[in-house]
Parts: C-alpha cells; sequence; structure tokens
C-alpha cells in the first residue's frame, strides 16, 4: 500500500514539475505598459523569454517582468 501511495505521489509531482502553461510578460518603456502572452511554454522558457525582454527594454529605459 505504501509503494502505491509513493508512487502515485511521484507521478502527481512529475505532472506538476514538467506543465506547460501560457505566461504574461509585462513591459514598461517610455511610460507605456504592453503585455505579451507566450504560448504553451515551461516556467523556465518563459523566464528566459521575458528576461531576453527585459534586457532589450533597459537599452531604452524600460523593464519587464512575468507574470
Amino acid at each position: 500500500m505504501k509503494k502505491l501511495v509513493l508512487a502515485i505521489a511521484a507521478l502527481g509531482l512529475i505532472s506538476l514539475t514538467s506543465c506547460k502553461k501560457e505566461y504574461t510578460c509585462s513591459c514598461s518603456i517610455l511610460g507605456t505598459t504592453t503585455e505579451a502572452k507566450s504560448g504553451k511554454v515551461k516556467k523556465a522558457d518563459a523566464k528566459t523569454w521575458c528576461e531576453t525582454a527585459d534586457t532589450q527594454a533597459k537599452i531604452v529605459g524600460g523593464s519587464c517582468s512575468l507574470k
């Protein structure tokens, strides 16, 4: 019984960590706020995507953050 519960818990944990969702990257540049939605991606990929936008926004004095 313990092995069954442990196996189910492990599968549940794995399914939560590899979940793909839609994320929003909010950017504020020159007083204007814009939001861009990602496709269904992992959180790490969405974070990288938004950090790239943040790097580009900083060139003109803006910033971006993942929501």
